[in-house]
């Protein structure tokens, strides 16, 4: 019996989440039924971290205890035979017996897609957001500068647990742009729930000129009150701009 740590990715479109639920096709549901062709009789694997209905992901990593008898390419293979089109295991190896693959991360990374069209584009839509007007890309990026560093992200998502902490070190936040399409690619240590779209339709709003830089920086110091919070526009980027690309250990 060993720990096996893989990398998975799927188009989250058709996928009501990561996180096996009753009656509903997710990550984890499929995932392991696949598993359980092969032999697998485990109760449950472990996920790096959750992704909402239509999130993707390039680089999801799961961990499972397994007694495969032969290499870590004849299991990439075999799963590979099995899972959905929309899903793919990218890699595998053998892990340390303790390893997890949501509490050993290092840092997570995403990216987010958007572009800028007055008219619908059937063939980009799952995979990025439309956005009209055009955003100002100086302004998108002077915006992003903010999130650097480890602040109060209070205002931008909510906390995993309970008693969590809605503190988190950024350690990367960028945008690029080619022809219409803009991609924000932020790190961290960890996110909060929703954390990545909230900042991306905080940033739209403000290359937009509905709300300013200066007030996101406010929101980050925790210097807007009840009363000044209408300042930052309520919302979240739609999910299926979003992919989680890399988590490192």
């Amino acid at each position: 019996m060993a720990r096996y740590q893989m990398i998975l990715a799927y188009d989250g479109t058709r996928f009501k989440g990561s996180q096996r639920q009753a009656n509903a096709r997710t990550v984890q549901s499929e995932f392991e039924r696949a598993l359980r062709t092969l032999g697998w009789s485990g109760r449950s694997i472990l996920m790096a971290g959750r992704t909402d209905t239509g999130v993707h992901a390039t680089g999801q990593v799961v961990a499972f205890d397994f007694d495969w008898q032969h290499t870590d390419e004849e299991l990439l293979r075999a799963l590979n035979s099995e899972l959905p089109a929309d899903m793919a295991a990218r890699a595998a190896k053998v892990a340390a017996d303790d390893f997890h693959p949501r509490f050993d991360a290092i840092s997570r990374r995403y990216v987010y897609r958007l572009f800028c069209q007055p008219i619908r584009d059937p063939l980009r839509e799952n995979m990025a957001w439309r956005v009209w007007p055009a955003v100002n890309g100086s302004l998108l990026e002077q915006t992003a500068a903010l999130f650097l560093g480890s602040h109060d992200f209070a205002a931008f998502g909510s906390p995993t647990s309970a008693k969590g902490t809605t503190i988190r070190a950024v350690m990367k936040a960028k945008w690029r742009s080619h022809a219409d399409e803009w991609q924000f690619e932020i790190q961290a240590d960890a996110f909060l729930y929703r954390m990545v779209r909230r900042l991306v339709f905080v940033q739209v709003a403000v290359a937009q000129g509905k709300c300013s830089a200066e007030a996101v920086a406010r929101s980050l110091a925790g210097q807007l009150n009840e009363s000044k919070r209408s300042e930052i526009p309520a919302g979240l980027a739609p999910a299926h701009g979003l992919t989680l690309v890399e988590v490192t250990y």
